[in-house]
C-alpha cells in the first residue's frame, strides 16, 4: 500500500510544474490525481469481486504494473495522457486491484481486534505521503518529474509483485456473524431502519468528509509555495502531515475497537473540521506545520472506521460489496476535494474560497454521521 499510493503523490508535489505546460491552470493536473481516487474506488468494486475468485495475490500483482503503465504513460504529459494513465491505469485497474481487495483481505483474518488491524493496513497510504513527497521533490528538482515517474514506476514493480507473491494467501473462513444488529441477513433492518437507508447515509457522508480530507494533501505544497514558502519546506509539511496520520492511525484503530466505527467517524470528522479552519487562520510556516500536523492527527481513523462500522452492521457475507462502495464514494469525495480546490484557485486565485466549501462540507458529513450515532445509541439504551 505504500508503494502503491505513492504514484499518485509525484502529480501532487509537481502539480505547479505540471500546470505550467497548460498555461498555469492547476484544475489539470488536480484533475488527474482526482480521477485516480475516482478510479480506485470504481475498480475496487469490480476487483474486489475477482479478488474472491482468483485471490488478492493476483490483483495486487496486476495492480502493481498497471500502475507502472499509468506513470509511464502520464509522461507524454498533459491534458489527455496524464488523465488517462492516472484514472484509467493507476486508478481504475491499478489502484482498484490493490486498495478495495486488501481491506477485505485483512478483515477476513481478524474477529478481535478488526479496527486496529483495519487502521494499520490502512496507514499504508498514509507512510506513503510521509515518505515520498520530499524524495520526490528532489528527484523532480534534479530530473524533471517526467523521470521521476519513469523511475518510480520500475520500483513500484520491484518491491510489490514479489510481496505480492510472497506472501498473500488465502485467508480463513469466516466462522462468526458480524455481531451487530444487521447480522442475520439482507432483510434484517440495521438501526431500526432497511439496510440500504442507513448504508446510503454512510455513503454520503464518506463523500461530505472526503472532499475537505482531499483539498491540503493535494494543495498543501501550492498553497506553501503562493504564500512564498520554498517548495522543499512545502512537500516536507505535506510529509508532516501524513506522516502523523501514519502514526495516529493505530491510536484511532484501538479507540474504534473500544466505541465503535460510527462514533470514531465522529470524533474524527469533528477534529478534521477543527484543522481545516484552522488552516484559513494561518500563513506563516511555523503555524502551517502545526496545523498540517494537527490535520493528519484528525483525518487518519475516518476511512478504516467507516470499514468497521460495515463489518459491526451489516453481514460478513456482503463484504466483498459494500467495503469496495463504500470506497468508491471515498474515492468520489477525494476526487472531488481535490479537482474542487484546483477549479476554485483557478478561478478566485487564491486557496480560501476551496477550503470554506470543504469546511461546509465536514459540517454536512457531522449532521449525518451525528444522525446515526445518536440513532444507534437510541437502539442500544431501548434495546
Amino acid at each position: 500500500m505504500g508503494m502503491s499510493f505513492g504514484a499518485a503523490w509525484i502529480t501532487a508535489v509537481a502539480l505547479k510544474d505540471i500546470a505550467a505546460e497548460v498555461g498555469g491552470t492547476r484544475s489539470i493536473p488536480a484533475l488527474a490525481s482526482a480521477l485516480a481516487w475516482l478510479g480506485s474506488g470504481v475498480g475496487g468494486i469490480v476487483m474486489g469481486r475477482i479478488a474472491d475468485r482468483i485471490g488478492t495475490r493476483w490483483t495486487v500483482m496486476f495492480g502493481a504494473f498497471m500502475i507502472a503503465m499509468g506513470l509511464s504513460l502520464s509522461t507524454f504529459g498533459p491534458p489527455w495522457p496524464l488523465w488517462i494513465g492516472h484514472g484509467l491505469f493507476i486508478g481504475l485497474i491499478g489502484l482498484g486491484g490493490i486498495n478495495a481487495p486488501i481491506y477485505i483481505y485483512v478483515s477476513r483474518w481478524f474477529d478481535r481486534r478488526r479496527g486496529s488491524a483495519l487502521a494499520l493496513i490502512s496507514s499504508g497510504s498514509y507512510l506513503a505521503g510521509a515518505l515520498w513527497p520530499p524524495v520526490f521533490e528532489r528527484a523532480i528538482a534534479g530530473f524533471g518529474w517526467r523521470q521521476t515517474m519513469l523511475w518510480y514506476a520500475v520500483a513500484e514493480i520491484v518491491v510489490v509483485v514479489p510481496l505480492a507473491a510472497i506472501y498473500f494467501r488465502h485467508p480463513p473462513e469466516e466462522v462468526h456473524p458480524a455481531a451487530a444488529s444487521g447480522s442475520a441477513g439482507k432483510s434484517a433492518r440495521v438501526l431500526g431502519w432497511p439496510p440500504n437507508v442507513v448504508f446510503a447515509m454512510m455513503c454520503g457522508a464518506a463523500v461530505l468528509c472526503c472532499i475537505p480530507m482531499a483539498m491540503p494533501q493535494g494543495h498543501l505544497v501550492a498553497f506553501c509555495s503562493d504564500l512564498g514558502i520554498a517548495r522543499s519546506v512545502g512537500a516536507l509539511m505535506l510529509s508532516v502531515l501524513l506522516g502523523t496520520a501514519f502514526l495516529s492511525r493505530q491510536i484511532w484503530g484501538a479507540i474504534s475497537d473500544r466505541i465503535g466505527g460510527l462514533a470514531t467517524v465522529l470524533i474524527g470528522s469533528a477534529w478534521q473540521a477543527a484543522a481545516m479552519t484552522s488552516f484559513l487562520l494561518t500563513q506563516d510556516t511555523v503555524g502551517l506545520f502545526t496545523v498540517a500536523a494537527a490535520f493528519g492527527l484528525g483525518f487518519s481513523g475516518i476511512i478504516p472506521a467507516y470499514v468497521l462500522a460495515l463489518r459491526e452492521l451489516f453481514p460478513a457475507s456482503e463484504a466483498s460489496w459494500r467495503i469496495p462502495t463504500l470506497l468508491l464514494f471515498s474515492g468520489l469525495g477525494m476526487a472531488s476535494g481535490g479537482w474542487l480546490a484546483g477549479l476554485l484557485y483557478d478561478h478566485f486565485g487564491y486557496y480560501a474560497p476551496a477550503f470554506a466549501a470543504g469546511i461546509g462540507s465536514n459540517i454536512l458529513n457531522l449532521m449525518v454521521v451525528g444522525l446515526l450515532v445518536a440513532r444507534q445509541r437510541y437502539r442500544a439504551a431501548f434495546a
